[in-house]
């Protein structure tokens, strides 16, 4: 997972999709209201089309699911599953884009803490790393253990499960090929490096969201990310600034 940035809804598109939620809660409550029917009719429409192109552009130039940054993205999802949450169906913040496989592994289900709190992340609202770790030997996403708490993130342990972030071999490939991409772009990294062009080089290295785990998350601690924050410490805080 990596943190998505969400962006704004040209007017236009924002009204249409306030007008379209307001339909759905004058019927939500009436015998036969069939919230996957509402939503297939209004799916085609040029308003949701425009709302498609934008979470895509949100996902990144690779138009990568927001959940597995692995699969393209390729359905608009609803966090908050339209069915049990209609009230939410057309709500710009509860739309992200994902691949079939992941649609299909979350499905409807959505599971919520003691409290009423999502424990999946939605990577448009909260810091993945926050919750999640990556362990290079096994190639595979697990819950981040919390220090303070002395326990392992609920909400990281809920995602990687529902999704079957551990279990998913392409998944785990890929995370890999980033991981040892950016190793070794830091390694080579000198004093002339700090220009915007190599920062630039990190991005689009970055396929699956791993500098925020290195600079931020307890990928910090991974040898060659030590190395350079050791012999380049200014270079290391540019790079924690541009890449939060």
């Amino acid at each position: 997972m990596r943190r998505i940035e969400r962006e704004n809804l040209g007017p236009e598109t924002a009204n249409a999709l306030r007008l379209f939620q307001e339909e759905v809660n004058v019927q939500r409550d009436q015998e036969g209201f069939d919230p996957g029917g509402h939503w297939k009719g209004k799916r085609s429409s040029p308003q949701v089309l425009a709302t498609s192109a934008v979470l895509k552009r949100m996902a990144g130039l690779r138009e990568r699911c927001m959940y597995c940054v692995d699969s393209e993205g390729s359905d608009i999802e609803h966090f908050w599953p339209k069915t049990a949450h209609p009230d939410r169906m057309y709500a710009w913040e509860n739309l992200l884009i994902a691949c079939a496989q992941c649609g299909r592994f979350k499905g409807r289900q959505f599971p919520l803490s003691n409290n009423g709190t999502p424990l999946l992340i939605d990577p448009t609202a909260e810091d993945p790393w926050e919750y999640l770790d990556f362990n290079p030997e096994t190639e595979n996403l697990s819950a981040r253990y919390l220090l303070a708490a002395e326990t392992f993130s609920s909400k990281g342990e809920t995602t990687v499960e529902v999704l079957h972030l551990d279990k998913r071999e392409g998944v785990s490939a890929g995370f890999c090929r980033t991981y040892r991409r950016l190793c070794e772009l830091v390694t080579a990294w000198s004093d002339q490096n700090i220009a915007e062009d190599y920062l630039e080089r990190l991005r689009e290295a970055d396929d699956h969201g791993l500098l925020g785990w290195f600079l931020h998350g307890a990928g910090g601690n991974e040898p060659a990310f030590v190395r350079f924050r050791e012999r380049y410490p200014d270079a290391w805080l540019v790079c924690q600034r541009s890449f939060l």
